[in-house]
Protein backbone atom coordinates (compact mmCIF):
# COMPACT_ATOMS: atom_id res chain seq x y z
CA UNK A 1 0.00 0.00 0.00
CA UNK A 2 1.35 3.37 -1.05
CA UNK A 3 3.11 5.58 2.04
CA UNK A 4 2.27 9.20 1.93
CA UNK A 5 3.46 10.72 5.51
CA UNK A 6 7.05 9.94 6.52
CA UNK A 7 6.37 11.22 9.92
CA UNK A 8 3.40 10.65 11.75
CA UNK A 9 1.46 9.79 15.02
CA UNK A 10 -1.70 8.07 15.92
CA UNK A 11 -3.12 9.03 19.54
CA UNK A 12 -5.76 6.98 21.22
CA UNK A 13 -7.74 8.97 23.42
CA UNK A 14 -9.21 8.37 26.74
CA UNK A 15 -10.64 10.64 29.90
CA UNK A 16 -7.62 10.50 31.80
CA UNK A 17 -4.77 9.38 29.29
CA UNK A 18 -3.38 9.55 25.83
CA UNK A 19 -1.63 6.30 24.22
CA UNK A 20 0.85 7.80 21.41
CA UNK A 21 2.11 5.75 18.69
CA UNK A 22 4.50 7.43 16.20
CA UNK A 23 5.29 6.20 13.08
CA UNK A 24 8.91 7.08 11.05
CA UNK A 25 10.06 5.73 8.00
CA UNK A 26 10.47 6.58 4.35
CA UNK A 27 8.31 4.47 1.79
CA UNK A 28 8.82 1.30 0.87
CA UNK A 29 10.60 0.38 4.06
CA UNK A 30 9.79 -0.60 7.88
CA UNK A 31 8.82 2.39 9.77
CA UNK A 32 10.78 2.79 13.58
CA UNK A 33 7.67 2.67 15.78
CA UNK A 34 7.57 4.30 19.26
CA UNK A 35 5.13 4.30 21.85
CA UNK A 36 4.41 6.80 24.89
CA UNK A 37 1.47 7.13 27.37
CA UNK A 38 0.66 10.48 29.21
CA UNK A 39 -2.17 11.73 31.09
CA UNK A 40 -4.32 14.58 30.01
CA UNK A 41 -3.53 16.79 32.18
CA UNK A 42 -2.63 20.64 30.46
CA UNK A 43 1.23 19.76 31.29
CA UNK A 44 1.56 16.33 30.27
CA UNK A 45 -0.34 17.27 26.79
CA UNK A 46 2.25 20.03 26.64
CA UNK A 47 4.94 17.16 27.06
CA UNK A 48 3.52 15.09 24.34
CA UNK A 49 3.37 18.28 21.95
CA UNK A 50 7.53 18.69 22.31
CA UNK A 51 8.03 15.26 21.99
CA UNK A 52 6.14 14.88 18.88
CA UNK A 53 7.82 18.22 17.74
CA UNK A 54 11.24 16.47 18.21
CA UNK A 55 10.77 13.22 16.28
CA UNK A 56 9.46 15.68 13.49
CA UNK A 57 5.95 14.67 13.19
CA UNK A 58 3.70 16.48 10.94
CA UNK A 59 0.48 14.80 10.99
CA UNK A 60 -1.43 13.80 14.05
CA UNK A 61 -4.68 11.33 13.78
CA UNK A 62 -6.87 10.69 16.53
CA UNK A 63 -10.48 9.73 16.91
CA UNK A 64 -13.58 11.83 17.84
CA UNK A 65 -14.50 9.86 20.88
CA UNK A 66 -16.77 11.98 22.87
CA UNK A 67 -15.81 15.69 24.05
CA UNK A 68 -12.00 13.69 25.33
CA UNK A 69 -10.13 14.45 22.17
CA UNK A 70 -11.29 18.32 22.67
CA UNK A 71 -8.55 19.37 24.91
CA UNK A 72 -5.91 17.23 23.27
CA UNK A 73 -6.37 19.29 19.70
CA UNK A 74 -5.99 22.49 21.46
CA UNK A 75 -3.15 21.85 22.82
CA UNK A 76 -1.79 20.61 20.02
CA UNK A 77 -3.80 22.88 17.46
CA UNK A 78 -1.45 25.26 15.19
CA UNK A 79 1.77 22.94 15.76
CA UNK A 80 0.98 19.85 13.57
CA UNK A 81 -1.57 19.28 10.56
CA UNK A 82 -4.51 17.41 12.94
CA UNK A 83 -6.94 14.45 11.39
CA UNK A 84 -9.60 14.09 13.85
CA UNK A 85 -11.36 10.56 11.96
CA UNK A 86 -14.96 9.45 12.93
CA UNK A 87 -14.52 6.83 15.37
CA UNK A 88 -16.75 4.24 13.53
CA UNK A 89 -14.28 4.92 10.20
CA UNK A 90 -11.28 4.16 12.21
CA UNK A 91 -12.92 1.25 13.63
CA UNK A 92 -9.93 -1.69 14.24
CA UNK A 93 -10.57 -5.54 12.70
CA UNK A 94 -12.25 -7.89 15.14
CA UNK A 95 -9.71 -9.59 17.15
CA UNK A 96 -7.94 -8.62 20.88
CA UNK A 97 -8.41 -5.02 21.33
CA UNK A 98 -5.68 -2.99 23.38
CA UNK A 99 -4.74 0.91 23.85
CA UNK A 100 -1.82 0.60 22.32
CA UNK A 101 -2.90 -1.44 18.96
CA UNK A 102 -5.69 1.26 18.58
CA UNK A 103 -2.87 3.97 18.68
CA UNK A 104 -1.00 1.66 16.02
CA UNK A 105 -4.02 1.49 13.94
CA UNK A 106 -4.54 4.94 13.81
CA UNK A 107 -1.05 5.79 12.95
CA UNK A 108 -0.70 3.54 10.34
CA UNK A 109 -4.04 4.73 8.70
CA UNK A 110 -3.02 8.78 8.85
CA UNK A 111 0.17 7.14 7.30
CA UNK A 112 -1.34 5.67 4.11
CA UNK A 113 -3.44 8.75 3.80
CA UNK A 114 -7.16 6.56 5.07
CA UNK A 115 -8.52 8.69 7.33
CA UNK A 116 -11.24 11.37 6.47
CA UNK A 117 -11.09 14.31 8.17
CA UNK A 118 -13.51 15.77 9.92
CA UNK A 119 -14.83 19.12 10.26
CA UNK A 120 -13.22 20.96 12.75
CA UNK A 121 -14.46 24.78 12.54
CA UNK A 122 -11.56 27.51 13.60
CA UNK A 123 -11.53 28.65 17.61
CA UNK A 124 -13.61 31.64 17.05
CA UNK A 125 -16.89 29.56 15.37
CA UNK A 126 -15.77 27.10 18.37
CA UNK A 127 -16.20 29.76 21.17
CA UNK A 128 -19.49 30.55 19.22
CA UNK A 129 -20.80 27.07 19.25
CA UNK A 130 -19.93 27.06 22.62
CA UNK A 131 -22.19 30.14 23.42
CA UNK A 132 -24.86 29.90 21.35
CA UNK A 133 -25.51 26.03 22.47
CA UNK A 134 -25.47 27.08 25.72
CA UNK A 135 -28.00 29.75 25.29
CA UNK A 136 -30.30 26.31 23.73
CA UNK A 137 -29.77 25.05 26.86
CA UNK A 138 -31.15 28.34 28.96
CA UNK A 139 -33.83 28.08 26.49
CA UNK A 140 -34.85 24.93 27.72
CA UNK A 141 -34.66 25.04 31.15
CA UNK A 142 -36.82 27.71 31.27
CA UNK A 143 -39.08 26.29 29.66
CA UNK A 144 -39.68 23.54 31.66
CA UNK A 145 -39.27 25.40 34.82
CA UNK A 146 -42.20 27.46 33.13
CA UNK A 147 -44.09 24.10 32.78
CA UNK A 148 -43.37 23.28 36.23
CA UNK A 149 -45.19 26.32 37.04
CA UNK A 150 -48.70 25.60 34.77
CA UNK A 151 -48.47 22.15 36.87
CA UNK A 152 -48.19 23.68 40.18
CA UNK A 153 -51.25 26.25 39.02
CA UNK A 154 -53.72 23.73 38.04
CA UNK A 155 -52.75 21.27 41.32
CA UNK A 156 -54.00 24.87 43.03
CA UNK A 157 -57.03 24.98 40.73
CA UNK A 158 -55.70 28.53 39.42
CA UNK A 159 -57.19 28.53 35.30
CA UNK A 160 -55.38 31.82 34.59
CA UNK A 161 -53.68 29.42 31.60
CA UNK A 162 -57.50 29.45 30.23
CA UNK A 163 -57.87 32.82 29.86
CA UNK A 164 -54.59 34.80 29.38
CA UNK A 165 -53.09 33.84 26.63
CA UNK A 166 -49.27 34.50 28.26
CA UNK A 167 -48.97 33.09 30.91
CA UNK A 168 -45.86 34.52 31.53
CA UNK A 169 -46.31 38.02 30.25
CA UNK A 170 -46.54 41.35 32.37
CA UNK A 171 -50.01 40.77 33.34
CA UNK A 172 -49.39 37.08 34.27
CA UNK A 173 -46.25 38.03 36.24
CA UNK A 174 -47.82 40.50 37.95
CA UNK A 175 -50.82 37.84 38.84
CA UNK A 176 -48.11 35.04 39.63
CA UNK A 177 -45.81 37.66 42.16
CA UNK A 178 -49.13 38.58 43.92
CA UNK A 179 -49.76 34.44 44.20
CA UNK A 180 -46.47 33.82 45.78
CA UNK A 181 -46.55 36.63 47.96
CA UNK A 182 -49.78 35.07 49.53
CA UNK A 183 -52.90 37.29 48.46
CA UNK A 184 -55.98 35.43 48.41
CA UNK A 185 -58.27 38.37 47.21
CA UNK A 186 -59.24 36.93 43.03
CA UNK A 187 -60.99 40.59 42.34
CA UNK A 188 -57.36 42.20 43.38
CA UNK A 189 -54.91 39.83 41.50
CA UNK A 190 -57.34 41.04 38.56
CA UNK A 191 -57.26 43.95 38.73
CA UNK A 192 -53.12 44.05 37.75
CA UNK A 193 -53.73 43.20 34.01
CA UNK A 194 -52.95 45.28 31.66
CA UNK A 195 -53.89 46.43 28.40
CA UNK A 196 -56.38 44.10 26.75
CA UNK A 197 -55.97 41.79 29.90
CA UNK A 198 -58.16 44.41 31.58
CA UNK A 199 -61.25 42.84 29.33
CA UNK A 200 -60.99 40.08 30.81
CA UNK A 201 -61.62 41.17 34.66
CA UNK A 202 -64.46 38.71 35.29
CA UNK A 203 -63.29 35.86 33.86
CA UNK A 204 -59.70 36.47 34.91
CA UNK A 205 -61.69 37.11 39.11
CA UNK A 206 -63.34 33.32 38.63
CA UNK A 207 -59.63 31.75 36.81
CA UNK A 208 -57.84 32.90 40.06
CA UNK A 209 -59.95 31.46 42.45
CA UNK A 210 -57.82 28.73 43.62
CA UNK A 211 -56.69 27.51 46.29
CA UNK A 212 -52.94 27.97 46.84
CA UNK A 213 -51.27 26.36 50.47
CA UNK A 214 -48.21 27.53 52.01
CA UNK A 215 -45.90 25.05 50.38
CA UNK A 216 -46.94 26.06 47.33
CA UNK A 217 -46.70 30.10 47.79
CA UNK A 218 -43.39 28.65 48.56
CA UNK A 219 -42.35 26.93 45.53
CA UNK A 220 -43.71 29.38 43.40
CA UNK A 221 -41.88 31.97 44.72
CA UNK A 222 -38.74 29.87 44.07
CA UNK A 223 -39.65 29.06 40.68
CA UNK A 224 -40.18 32.66 39.33
CA UNK A 225 -36.93 33.52 41.06
CA UNK A 226 -35.32 30.80 38.85
CA UNK A 227 -36.97 32.08 35.80
CA UNK A 228 -35.87 35.70 36.58
CA UNK A 229 -32.27 34.64 36.56
CA UNK A 230 -32.98 32.74 33.61
CA UNK A 231 -33.99 36.44 31.57
CA UNK A 232 -31.06 38.35 33.14
CA UNK A 233 -28.32 35.12 31.80
CA UNK A 234 -30.20 35.36 28.30
CA UNK A 235 -29.66 39.03 27.86
CA UNK A 236 -25.75 38.81 28.94
CA UNK A 237 -25.47 35.83 26.55
CA UNK A 238 -27.09 37.69 23.75
CA UNK A 239 -24.84 40.42 24.41
CA UNK A 240 -22.07 38.33 24.22
CA UNK A 241 -22.91 36.55 21.38
CA UNK A 242 -23.38 39.87 19.38
CA UNK A 243 -19.71 40.65 20.26
CA UNK A 244 -18.78 36.77 18.91
CA UNK A 245 -20.48 37.65 15.79
CA UNK A 246 -18.61 41.59 15.30
CA UNK A 247 -16.29 39.28 12.22
CA UNK A 248 -19.30 37.66 10.54
CA UNK A 249 -21.68 40.61 10.51
CA UNK A 250 -22.02 40.52 6.83
CA UNK A 251 -22.71 37.25 7.00
CA UNK A 252 -25.48 37.55 9.27
CA UNK A 253 -27.09 39.81 7.40
CA UNK A 254 -26.91 37.89 4.31
CA UNK A 255 -28.78 35.02 6.34
CA UNK A 256 -31.05 37.12 8.17
CA UNK A 257 -32.80 38.04 4.47
CA UNK A 258 -33.77 34.41 4.39
CA UNK A 259 -37.56 34.17 5.18
CA UNK A 260 -38.20 32.79 8.50
CA UNK A 261 -34.16 33.26 9.67
CA UNK A 262 -34.13 35.66 12.67
CA UNK A 263 -30.63 37.06 14.37
CA UNK A 264 -30.50 33.87 16.40
CA UNK A 265 -31.09 31.60 13.94
CA UNK A 266 -28.51 33.18 11.62
CA UNK A 267 -26.57 33.05 14.87
CA UNK A 268 -26.92 29.27 14.93
CA UNK A 269 -26.03 28.60 11.31
CA UNK A 270 -22.79 30.41 11.48
CA UNK A 271 -21.89 28.57 14.80
CA UNK A 272 -22.61 25.01 13.40
CA UNK A 273 -21.08 25.37 9.87
CA UNK A 274 -18.81 28.27 10.25
CA UNK A 275 -18.31 30.72 7.23
CA UNK A 276 -16.01 28.68 4.98
CA UNK A 277 -17.83 26.51 2.59
CA UNK A 278 -14.53 25.28 0.99
CA UNK A 279 -14.59 22.75 3.39
CA UNK A 280 -17.80 20.85 2.39
CA UNK A 281 -17.75 19.09 -1.61
CA UNK A 282 -20.87 19.52 -2.48
CA UNK A 283 -24.15 21.43 -1.39
CA UNK A 284 -25.26 17.75 -0.32
CA UNK A 285 -22.30 17.58 1.56
CA UNK A 286 -23.25 20.33 3.64
CA UNK A 287 -26.85 19.59 4.20
CA UNK A 288 -25.88 16.15 5.40
CA UNK A 289 -23.79 18.46 8.09
CA UNK A 290 -27.16 19.97 9.07
CA UNK A 291 -28.37 17.10 8.79
CA UNK A 292 -31.30 18.39 6.75
CA UNK A 293 -30.49 15.53 4.38
CA UNK A 294 -32.36 12.31 5.06
CA UNK A 295 -30.34 8.86 4.35
CA UNK A 296 -32.66 6.69 1.75
CA UNK A 297 -34.72 3.99 3.11
CA UNK A 298 -32.92 1.29 1.60
CA UNK A 299 -29.43 2.38 2.67
CA UNK A 300 -30.53 3.06 5.50
CA UNK A 301 -32.12 -0.45 5.57
CA UNK A 302 -28.98 -1.48 4.49
CA UNK A 303 -26.94 -0.08 7.74
CA UNK A 304 -28.87 -1.36 10.27
CA UNK A 305 -28.74 -4.93 8.89
CA UNK A 306 -24.81 -4.95 8.65
CA UNK A 307 -24.78 -3.04 12.32
CA UNK A 308 -27.19 -6.31 13.08
CA UNK A 309 -30.41 -4.16 14.14
CA UNK A 310 -33.67 -6.27 15.02
CA UNK A 311 -35.48 -3.12 13.26
CA UNK A 312 -33.70 -4.00 9.70
CA UNK A 313 -36.80 -5.85 7.83
CA UNK A 314 -38.24 -4.48 5.41
CA UNK A 315 -41.07 -6.33 2.51
CA UNK A 316 -39.28 -7.66 -0.04
CA UNK A 317 -39.76 -6.48 -3.56
CA UNK A 318 -42.56 -7.97 -6.00
CA UNK A 319 -40.28 -10.14 -8.07
CA UNK A 320 -38.95 -11.96 -4.89
CA UNK A 321 -42.17 -12.11 -3.20
CA UNK A 322 -43.98 -15.91 -3.02
CA UNK A 323 -47.31 -15.77 -4.58
CA UNK A 324 -50.27 -16.67 -2.90
CA UNK A 325 -52.22 -19.28 -4.34
CA UNK A 326 -55.97 -18.02 -5.78
CA UNK A 327 -58.13 -17.78 -2.74
CA UNK A 328 -55.91 -18.14 0.25
CA UNK A 329 -55.96 -14.81 2.71
CA UNK A 330 -54.24 -13.45 5.45
CA UNK A 331 -55.83 -11.77 8.56
CA UNK A 332 -52.59 -10.46 9.94
CA UNK A 333 -50.55 -9.92 6.57
CA UNK A 334 -48.75 -6.66 7.82
CA UNK A 335 -47.19 -9.62 10.48
CA UNK A 336 -47.60 -12.72 8.02
CA UNK A 337 -45.87 -11.10 4.77
CA UNK A 338 -44.01 -13.97 3.03
CA UNK A 339 -40.36 -13.97 3.76
CA UNK A 340 -37.80 -13.00 1.18
CA UNK A 341 -36.53 -15.98 -1.32
CA UNK A 342 -33.02 -16.08 -2.67
CA UNK A 343 -32.86 -15.24 -5.99
CA UNK A 344 -31.18 -18.73 -7.29
CA UNK A 345 -34.37 -20.39 -5.56
CA UNK A 346 -37.62 -20.87 -7.77
CA UNK A 347 -41.29 -19.95 -7.32
CA UNK A 348 -42.07 -23.39 -7.31
CA UNK A 349 -41.21 -23.71 -3.75
CA UNK A 350 -44.75 -22.82 -2.95
CA UNK A 351 -47.05 -25.49 -1.42
CA UNK A 352 -51.02 -25.18 -0.32
CA UNK A 353 -52.22 -22.70 1.33
CA UNK A 354 -52.38 -23.87 5.78
CA UNK A 355 -54.75 -23.48 8.16
CA UNK A 356 -53.68 -19.82 9.72
CA UNK A 357 -54.13 -18.77 6.07
CA UNK A 358 -50.55 -18.25 4.86
CA UNK A 359 -48.62 -19.37 2.33
CA UNK A 360 -46.09 -21.93 3.56
CA UNK A 361 -42.45 -21.57 2.08
CA UNK A 362 -40.51 -24.48 2.31
CA UNK A 363 -36.92 -22.89 3.79
CA UNK A 364 -33.08 -23.99 3.01
CA UNK A 365 -33.19 -26.23 5.76
CA UNK A 366 -35.93 -28.46 4.75
CA UNK A 367 -38.66 -27.52 7.39
CA UNK A 368 -41.61 -24.94 5.88
CA UNK A 369 -43.46 -22.09 8.29
CA UNK A 370 -46.37 -20.77 7.15
CA UNK A 371 -45.94 -17.55 9.14
CA UNK A 372 -43.29 -15.34 11.07
CA UNK A 373 -45.97 -15.36 14.08
CA UNK A 374 -46.87 -18.98 13.84
CA UNK A 375 -42.93 -20.71 12.86
CA UNK A 376 -42.00 -22.95 15.47
CA UNK A 377 -38.24 -22.62 14.50
CA UNK A 378 -37.25 -18.99 13.54
CA UNK A 379 -34.98 -18.47 10.11
CA UNK A 380 -32.05 -17.68 12.55
CA UNK A 381 -31.79 -21.25 13.05
CA UNK A 382 -32.29 -22.85 10.18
Amino acid sequence: MEVFLERCAGLDVHQASVVCCVLIGAPGRKPQKLLRSVGTTTRELEALRACLAEHGVTHVGMESTGVYWKPVYAVLEGHFDLIVGNAHHIKNVPGRKTDVKDAEWIAQLVRHGLVARSFVPPPAIRDLRELVRHRRTLIETRTAVRNRVLKLLEGANIRLSGVASDVFGVSGMAMLEALASGTNNASEMAGLARGRMRRKHAALEAALEGRMREPQCFLLSMQLRSLGTIDQDLEALDARIETQLEPYQAQHRLLMQIPGVDWVTAASIIAEIGTDMDVFASARRLAAWAELVKVPRAKHVEYQRRAGSPRATTRAPASRRVPAPAGATCSSSPRCSPPLLPPSEPRAATTATSTTGCVPVVARCGRSWPSRTSCSSPRSTC
